[in-house]
């Protein structure tokens, strides 16, 4: 027997794997003792140039691998296939949420390459030194560190493997490979420096428990099964040869795991602290890709594995949802603070998306589209209010956005574009989204489910339209926050944004179409 591996089937994994390491070899070798800033300015330069040319090859390799369904890892004798390897499935929903992931991801890396709206960057040079020492205060001089960008790229590799992954013990690899450089990315922000480190703290202290709770499900259906294959569980749960109380542990077990880092009630508390701690680069990478990814790891796991047990994991996924949904809406409606509002509204969004699981294959191509127009939505948003700032810091309490149409009605226009499209108003990417993901939710017998939602996406749209009406109606105060000019990266990212979020909401049929041709997960007799 010998393995065949499809290398053209993870080609694009390799390519951004591959960016990652070289972008470490840029960091070791492109450095200057005689002058470092423009050594480190040269280096912001490649990594962001290795990160996207590395980024649109492998949206290149999964455009050429579209429709095609296959393992990426088989067994062989003789020549002659002989079985699957369940470590990877390259189908619709897989290349879908790959392609998603790596737009996003783009998006969101010329946010982070930003530098002119705060001097040398929104990142800290060295994050080693003590916070609001008397080096820490010189370093805020100097060019952030650019070991961000191969962070990113290592974090995107975990989030492609997660969302095609055939077997738990993959999944985990996966997770891991998602989550260590977040922890690190989101205490590296240049200001506020205690807050960023206490977030980075909470969130690798909670994802620390989270991934326990995930080896620990893992464990137990793998004691129910005797394998980590999806599909091999699947079958068992057909088939019991143990006692089932090891699936129903592992099935609790596991979801807690997935829906910490989807930010779900009860597991979201770690959500408003690093949103609001972390860089805003990279609270609009996590709001965008981690969800993804999440949401896409939930679909496959969901209809695979668990599919045949929904009657028993239906009824406390339901709570789960109906819980995030009215607890997001409701708590970002008590907010002041604009990076907190975003935050509960990302948990709210996580309850909208669970109906996606819940409803199993009759959604999966609404939720999809929902992914991606959720994504370029909340990256603008952050975007947005990372230009609204008073002095060095950004303006996130609330109060200080008042007025903002009378002294920049161009920046008004846009917060009140990407506001309407969180709210749901029709003719914008949320409206859309909702409605395509409520109407598959009705469709496959979640109406009550449906009914929550609507209700807590009412709630939710008094934050944002209070924004609307605090920006157009409001006087200003004497002390203004002043908008900081954009690059033309992060110009880029709040007009891609804006554009994807009309687009989608006027001509959502061509993404709508290529979603549900792409919404049937791969299984291979076991």
């Amino acid at each position: 027997m010998e393995t065949i591996i499809e290398w053209d089937a993870i080609a694009p994994v390799i390519a951004i794997f591959t960016a990652g390491f070289v972008g470490l070899l840029v960091e070791t070798f492109v450095r200057s003792k005689k002058d470092p800033e423009g050594t480190a300015l040269w280096r912001s330069r490649i990594q962001l140039s290795l990160g996207l040319a590395a980024i649109a090859l492998s949206i290149g390799f999964i455009a050429g691998q579209w429709g095609r369904e296959t393992t990426a890892f088989n067994m062989a004798q003789d020549g002659v296939l002989a079985r699957p390897i369940f470590s990877a499935y390259i189908d619709g929903p897989g290349l879908f949420l790959q392609g998603t992931l790596l737009v996003l991801t783009a998006v969101a890396l010329l946010f982070i390459a930003e530098q002119r709206t705060v001097k040398g960057g929104d990142f800290v040079a060295q994050a080693a030194v003590v916070a609001d020492s008397e080096a820490d205060l010189q370093q805020r001089k100097l060019i952030g560190a650019t070991e961000i960008y191969p962070l990113t790229m290592f974090a995107l590799t975990g989030m492609l493997v997660f969302v095609v992954a055939g077997d738990l013990l993959t999944m985990f690899v996966a997770l891991e490979l998602m989550s260590i450089p977040l922890y690190l990315l989101c205490g590296m922000a240049k200001r506020r420096r205690l807050v960023s480190q206490e977030a980075a703290f909470k969130y690798f202290l909670l994802g620390a428990f989270s991934s326990a709770f995930f080896v620990y499900g893992m464990a137990m259906l793998y004691g129910f099964s005797g394998t980590v294959a999806l599909e091999g569980i699947a079958y068992m749960t057909m088939n019991p040869e143990q006692p089932v109380v090891l699936l129903y542990i592992g099935i609790a077990m596991l979801a807690v795991g997935l829906l910490f880092k989807a930010a779900a009630v009860p597991f979201h508390m770690w959500t408003p602290d690093v949103y609001t701690g972390a860089p805003s680069a990279i609270t609009a990478l996590m709001a965008s890709t981690v969800k993804v990814a999440a949401i896409g790891g939930m679909l496959r796991v969901f209809n695979t594995a668990f599919a045949p047990e929904s009657q028993n994991w239906h009824t406390i996924l339901t709570i789960v949802a109906v819980v995030t949904m009215l607890g997001g809406a409701i708590w970002a409606v008590t907010q002041r603070n604009i990076k907190r509002l975003l935050a509960y509204s990302s948990i709210a969004n996580a309850g909208y998306l669970l109906i996606g699981v819940i409803a199993l294959g009759e959604a999966v191509g609404a939720t999809l589209f929902y992914l991606v127009a959720y994504g370029f939505t909340v990256i603008a948003a952050f975007a947005v209010v990372s230009l609204v700032r008073d002095g060095d810091n950004e303006a996130t309490d609330l109060s200080r956005w008042a007025g903002l149409g009378k002294h920049n009605p161009l920046l008004a226009i846009v917060v009140t574009v990407l506001m309407l499209a969180l709210a749901g108003i029709p003719f914008t990417s949320g409206f859309t989204a909702k409605f395509g993901l409520f109407a598959a939710g009705i469709g496959a017998g979640e109406i009550w489910l449906v009914m929550v939602a609507v209700v807590s996406s009412a709630i939710l749209a008094f934050p944002y339209l209070r924004i609307v009406v605090l920006i157009w109606l409001n006087e200003p105060a004497p002390d203004a926050p002043h908008v900081a000019l954009p690059s033309p990266m992060a110009g880029a990212v709040v007009t891609l944004g804006v554009v994807a979020t009309l687009v989608l909401g006027l001509l959502p049929s061509t993404l709508l179409d290529l979603a549900n041709s792409a919404s049937t997960f791969l299984t291979v007799a076991s």
